[in-house]
């Protein structure tokens, strides 16, 4: 069975993929991660879930701390384990920080991945399912975007990635390492038994900024004056369950059919931020103080994903709705307040 190499493996993606894998399949995994945005704390967990799941605690899932910008740390773990595959989440992902520091951005993300795909050619593993963006297509054309839209970012963080799939094209030409990309909309939920979740420091995105609302921290809306049924931002939000399927199901596809291929993973719907409040509300049962402000540069009106290629090929869709994503983080925020 398979040894699979997750970079960033202790993060909130990376963890909620390590679960799936746990539970439906056995593969053995290698998480790697500086630590740096992930938790020692989730690694724990999921070691934790995996030694349950075995009649005896074997050395099924193995830590391994160190940074992919550090070459030595990355080929003393492929040095140490005989790696098959990899899935490749480490990254930093906030925008607004990456249009202030790109450096950090450009460092770290590429600079890193390339120490990893060297280090993959040296060691003959050639599979790997990258963690993408649509950030990559800049502000759309059209929706819904489908994998032929024009990659145009307006962000450090975007080209980063987007320069990332440039590099994999040719590597795959150069050394035959193929590929698979997922380009990710808004990810939301948790384990549904409160497991693991989403905890970042600071958090940037919607839905938990909504649930951590209170009568002292009040949840602010940037733009109420969008062309949009409700006058706000419009975005796609995939079930983080669903996405770590489809990282499951792109690794599956890899070892079949060896092949390059693109795929976004959304949920070819859009909702409103105002109907995630309101949803986000339902779920509470409680009203929830906000305040509007002024647009955010840089924000489009309406994002999300075209899924048919998706579908088609990995036979993936997305099984969760909205509500079970809130209802999961939900549950996550109340077991782990502190």
């Amino acid at each position: 069975m398979d040894m699979i190499l997750i970079t960033g493996g202790a993060g909130y993606i990376g963890s909620h993929t390590i679960l799936n894998l746990i539970e439906k399949t056995d593969y053995k995994i290698i998480i790697f991660d500086n630590l740096e945005n992930g938790h020692i704390e989730t690694v724990n967990t999921l070691l934790e879930i995996n030694s349950k799941r075995q009649r005896r605690a074997d050395a099924r899932i193995i830590f391994e701390k160190g940074d992919l910008r550090n070459i030595e740390d990355i080929e003393n773990v492929f040095n140490k384990h005989s790696i098959d595959g990899v899935i490749h989440f480490a990254a930093f992902a906030l925008v607004e920080e990456s249009v202030k520091n790109p450096s950090k951005y450009y460092r770290n993300n590429i600079y890193g991945t390339l120490n990893l795909l060297d280090t993959m050619i040296k060691h003959n593993v050639k599979r790997i399912v990258f963690s993408s963006t649509c950030a990559t297509y800049g502000n759309p054309q059209y929706t819904p975007i489908n994998e032929k839209h024009p990659q145009n970012p307006i962000n450090p963080y975007g080209y980063s990635k987007l320069a990332i799939e440039r590099i994999m094209d040719d590597y795959d030409k150069a050394y035959g390492l193929k590929s698979i990309r997922l380009r990710y909309f808004n990810v939301a939920g948790a384990d549904e038994k409160g497991r693991i979740g989403e905890w970042h420091e600071p958090e940037t995105h919607l839905i938990p900024n909504i649930l951590k609302a209170n009568d002292v921290k009040t949840f602010t809306i940037f733009g109420n004056d969008y062309d949009t049924r409700d006058g706000t931002c419009i975005r796609d939000y995939v079930n983080v369950l669903d996405l770590a399927e489809a990282h499951r199901l792109a690794y599956e596809y890899l070892l079949e059919e060896n092949k390059t291929d693109v795929f976004n993973i959304g949920t070819g719907e859009g909702y409103s931020v105002k109907e995630v409040f309101d949803a986000c509300e339902r779920v509470l049962k409680k009203k929830i103080p906000v305040e509007v402000k002024g647009r955010r540069a840089g924000d489009p009106a309406v994002l999300y994903a075209d899924i048919g290629k998706v579908k088609n090929i990995l036979n993936w869709k997305p099984e969760r709705s909205l509500e079970d994503s809130i209802k999961s983080s939900y549950l996550y925020f109340c077991k782990n307040k502190k």
